[in-house]
């Protein structure tokens, strides 16, 4: 392994786990239900982006029909939870192994496709399945299902009654996709996928089996979106198939990875810790005229950050970026 590229792995490795300690602490001294409300939504976007990033941004296969797998996670564990009384751990870890066998059945076709016939396709598969939970009657139809509160209890994973609970719990789930994302990306598979993301031709004629390293993508960010979509469940305590598997959800799935800085580690932690904050707020403090100025605000600023980072937040923060900023030729181009 390269010397430089080994001691940067390290390095984030130390400042994965010093940021994870910081954030740990953070609920000792803010005690606002909303603001840990908006900490828990960011760490499970974070999440959910950083899994969306494994296929989309490592491999380059860009899906925007993610909120498939959300959607089978959060349904899964809440049927089982309803229906048969199974814990929502078990029906978290059956939500992740269906959506990842599921991402692989679709995948045989699918990566078949190329460029923007695999974007779209994606969006259409995940359009079918909001439309086939809308008329399944056993899973609730349009009606949705309620997860029914029984107090606050770990086994069941319940908290009615506080945030904290589920605050640690999206914190955990990060720091896996986090780790996940660590651990692939100087494995052979991440090696494979970086490959295939820059020229797929070139890495067959190497030796690399494009079709299954695209599969091995698929199922390990399936797997990882399901879960959070588990989480979801709980944690709002009722999901129909608007709530789950709309089409927004697989924006907002992608949207914090490409600000953030799409392809990289830290890209789509950053950027959900700008993009989720920003969402909430806007909607809390513009969005009731009922005119849509919280969604302009919104998209104006990422418009903003796209036009001025279009590789991503992620830039400022390398020694490139940070040099960019104060270069002569800058320096000369603001006189």
């Amino acid at each position: 392994m390269d010397t430089a590229f080994a001691e940067r792995r390290r390095r984030d490795l130390i400042v994965a786990v010093v940021l994870a300690a910081i954030a740990a602490t953070v609920p000792l001294f803010v005690k606002d239900v909303y603001v840990q409300n908006i900490m828990v939504l960011t760490l499970m976007w974070g999440a959910l982006s950083q899994s969306w990033n494994i296929l989309s941004g490592y491999c380059g296969q860009i899906s925007l029909g993610h909120a498939l797998y959300f959607g089978l996670g959060a349904y899964t564990t809440a049927l089982l939870f309803t229906k048969f009384g199974v814990l929502p751990w078990f029906g978290m870890l059956g939500g992740g192994v269906i959506s990842a066998l599921i991402a692989m059945a679709l995948g045989y076709p699918c990566f078949r496709l190329r460029g923007h016939y695999f974007v779209i396709a994606t969006i259409v598969i995940a359009e079918i399945g909001l439309l086939l939970f809308h008329n399944w009657d056993w899973a609730g139809a349009a009606m949705g299902i309620e997860i029914p509160a029984r107090g606050d209890s770990w086994l069941k994973f319940q908290f009615p009654r506080s945030k904290l609970p589920y605050f640690y719990f999206a914190l955990a789930l990060a720091c896996v996709a986090w780790f996940v994302t660590w651990w692939l990306e100087d494995s052979k598979w991440g090696y494979w996928w970086r490959a295939v993301k820059d020229n797929p031709e070139a890495a067959e004629s190497l030796g690399v089996v494009v079709f299954n390293s695209k599969m091995g993508a698929a199922a390990v960010s399936a797997f990882l979106v399901a879960i959070g979509g588990s989480f979801y469940a709980q944690f709002v305590y009722f999901i129909d198939p608007e709530s789950v598997m709309g089409f927004q959800f697989s924006l907002l799935m992608a949207l914090p990875a490409v600000l953030g800085g799409i392809g990289t580690l830290w890209g789509p932690m950053l950027g959900a810790v700008i993009l989720i904050p920003l969402t909430e707020l806007t909607r809390s403090y513009v969005g009731g005229s009922g005119r849509g100025v919280d969604l302009i605000v919104y998209g104006g600023l990422i418009i903003a950050i796209s036009l001025a980072r279009p590789q991503g937040l992620i830039g400022l923060f390398s020694f490139k970026g940070l040099a960019g900023l104060f270069s002569p030729k800058r320096k000369e181009a603001v006189r």
